[in-house]
């Protein structure tokens, strides 16, 4: 019988990246794997809510109750140790973390970004800032990348990018919508599917897909 992937997703906000995940599982699309644990930054995230209703358990560990980055990477480290867990999913987490966390589960962490790595990416670029400054550019297109995590801010090696055309008349709340729509919720499943079916290989910071 093959061995069930235990995933965490961490999340910060309302969680549509969850949802997209969740969706996925319900139609089998996660291979072996399966969300048994959500950890939120935040008390009020609607992302809890949508755990709850999925029958998922949850852990809040809000930033403010630890006096330092490296407090607050060891509580996360030790909440995801002791529920088991084989996968951490980046979905929407907006808080800084430490290399003991990357260091607990290397090359286990997977972030889905809203642009096409190396562009519009590292310090400074999340949420509409990301798009923000693509439509300031004037790029045709933009997209998503699933990458893993690293010290190093969106740096990791590259699992899978998805294209997306960028309108002339795009906001950056209709492309923040596009792009979600039309890849991150395409890409981040299918990148944790092949997680949890081994087939993510990485030699020399690249990353090569098995039998796919």
């Amino acid at each position: 019988m093959t061995k069930t992937t235990n995933i965490a997703v961490f999340v910060s906000g309302g969680g549509t990246n969850l949802q997209a995940l969740i969706d996925a599982q319900h139609r089998g699309e996660l291979g072996n794997g399966k969300i048994t644990l959500v950890v939120s930054s935040k008390p009020d995230a609607y992302a809890l809510e949508r755990a709850k209703n999925n029958d998922i358990p949850t852990a809040v560990l809000p930033r403010k109750e630890y006096d330092s980055i490296a407090a607050y990477s060891r509580a996360l480290v030790e909440t995801v140790e002791a529920a088991g867990i084989d996968l951490i999913v980046l979905a929407g987490f907006m808080t800084i973390i430490d290399e003991q966390v990357y260091d607990s589960f290397p090359n286990r962490i997977l972030n889905v970004h809203p642009a096409l790595i190396p562009s519009f990416c590292g310090k400074g670029y999340y949420g509409l800032r990301v798009h923000e400054a693509a439509l300031e550019k004037g790029v045709k297109v933009s997209g998503a990348t699933v990458h893993i995590v690293t010290p190093e801010c969106d740096a990791g090696p590259i699992v899978l990018q998805k294209a997306v055309e960028v309108l002339d008349d795009d906001t950056p709340e209709t492309l923040q919508k596009r792009i979600m729509e039309q890849a991150e919720w395409k890409i981040l499943p299918e990148a944790v599917r092949l997680f949890c079916e081994n087939k993510i290989n990485i030699v020399n910071n690249k990353v090569y897909i098995k039998g796919e």
